[in-house]
């Protein structure tokens, strides 16, 4: 799916469908050797080694320590200088900028009084409405790219696309959807689908996700 297959400690997000279209979105972006590239929310680090096989400069993020060390066991294993840390979103790397940052944040809508931010459930729950995450990335993001720099950012159709975009215009970026896949369910939308159709998120017949990735670049 992307690359050689990561290693995937336990309660590690591993490589799925919204990895490898986000990566696709990654492998058309003209990247020149040497420019600082930021995963953030790096799990496996599957992103991060593929920005790194193109001879970019690389530091990767994440909140879990298990995640962390996921990602540094994969670098090291393909011998690939990527620098990872862990912390909340951007807080390791305040005062830095980056020519590109990619991100595949916890985007899944979750029902009050589920265990939001807890044990694994971390990597895919957004918050009631998905966007719990998704609006300080857009938010926080612009404040470190370069000029001509860009975000990738990979979420599901049911966190509001549309809201991404209006935020990250509202901070001055030219911001829109570049891809879109149709999945099936997977088992976290599966066992939500009845409170999601409940919300107005899915229609009585629908058993698909819509998963799209929005590019947003500064301008020079």
């Amino acid at each position: 799916m992307v690359g050689v297959n990561p290693l995937v400690l336990p309660g590690v997000y591993a490589p799925q469908e919204d990895t490898a279209l986000l990566a696709g979105a990654l492998s058309e972006e003209p990247l020149l050797p040497g420019a600082d590239v930021l995963d953030v929310g790096t799990g496996t680090g599957a992103l991060a080694l593929e920005a790194a096989r193109r001879g970019t400069r690389v530091t990767a993020v994440d909140v879990s320590w298990r995640a962390v060390y996921s990602a540094r066991l994969n670098a090291w294993r393909e011998r690939l200088p990527v620098r990872v840390h862990r912390g909340n979103l951007f807080a390791p790397v305040h005062g830095q900028s980056f020519d590109l940052i990619l991100t595949n944040p916890p985007y899944v809508p979750a029902p009050a009084g589920d265990r939001t931010g807890r044990g694994t459930a971390r990597a895919w729950d957004g918050g009631g409405d998905g966007r719990l995450l998704l609006d300080r990335i857009c938010l926080e993001a612009p404040l470190l790219l370069r000029p001509g720099g860009v975000l990738l950012m990979v979420h599901s159709a049911l966190s509001d696309p549309a809201s991404t975009l209006a935020v990250l215009r509202t901070s001055g970026l030219k911001a829109s959807v570049t891809r879109r896949r149709r999945i099936p369910f997977g088992p976290v939308l599966r066992e939500r689908r009845d409170w999601l159709r409940e919300r107005g998120l899915l229609s009585a017949d629908d058993e698909n996700e819509e998963l799209v990735v929005v590019r947003a670049e500064l301008p020079c």
